[in-house]
């Protein structure tokens, strides 16, 4: 649940200073412990700069976007639903999401928790700060959608393709920093070039944040995946799973 408040009455939401030495000891502490998932989202606070506000305020130029905005759902309340995941048919976007979560045990509320790590202000009631749980909450969905598995070159690949979305500078050092890691460990495997079509990708997509992702789990996965120009990862896709999967750099 989200805390009543977090700010004071007249405390100004200022837009995140750009730390990136900040960043680099938080890339350098995931890169050893993997399991670290809290430096995610210390290197994402660190980078963030106005890109929120800018997000919430591309929210507002659009009719859906306005709607979203205006309900002000939490998506994590819903994932986390058994009941609501359960009403989507075999091959929509909601039963892959449904099968995507169950098979590695992930839960929106998990994610939220190592957030709180960084700062308990993730909670508060206010709209930008609502934008940042929406981009946190909706990282798996866009696993699934873009077909990127939780390999470390496919965590490497979906924030590559979320900073094109979001153009929150976390996303771009993460992925960028994650592919040269890999890329020096195993030599043959492309990761720079998955990587940049990722970016791509996430360039040539429609904009995700703003959506109806109720009615969107409720639509075939390739369906919604073509209405939304989610163009094919043939470059992540050639490397062989059993390849992804000895990384070292485990996502």
């Amino acid at each position: 649940m989200t805390a009543t408040a977090d700010f004071d009455t007249y405390t100004r939401l200022q837009p995140q200073r750009i730390e990136p030495l900040t960043a680099l000891r938080a890339f350098r502490k995931l890169v050893a412990n993997k399991e670290d998932t809290a430096q995610v989202f210390e290197i994402m606070r660190a980078l963030s700069g106005r890109s929120l506000a800018r997000g919430y305020n591309h929210m507002l130029k659009t009719q859906e976007g306005g709607r979203q905005a205006y309900l002000a759902e939490e998506l994590a309340h819903k994932l986390d639903d058994p009941v609501w995941l359960a009403r989507f048919e075999p091959g929509t976007v909601g039963a892959s999401y449904r099968a995507f979560r169950d098979a590695r045990g992930f839960t929106a509320e998990g994610l939220a928790d190592e957030a709180r790590k960084i700062g308990p202000q993730i909670d508060a009631q206010h709209p930008v700060v609502w934008y940042s749980r929406r981009i946190r909450d909706v990282h798996d969905i866009w696993h699934v959608l873009t077909g990127y598995e939780t390999d470390a070159l496919g965590e490497a690949c979906v924030v590559a393709f979320s900073y094109a979305q979001t153009r929150n500078l976390g996303f771009a050092f993460i992925g960028w920093g994650a592919a040269r890691e890999i890329q020096r460990e195993v030599k043959s495997v492309p990761a720079r070039r998955a990587v940049w079509q990722a970016y791509r990708n996430g360039k040539a997509a429609h904009w995700l944040p703003g959506l109806d992702y109720e009615a969107l789990f409720a639509q075939p996965l390739e369906v919604a995946r073509m209405r939304l120009n989610i163009r094919p990862a043939s470059v992540y896709h050639a490397v062989s799973p059993e390849v992804r999967a000895g990384l070292k750099l485990r996502a």
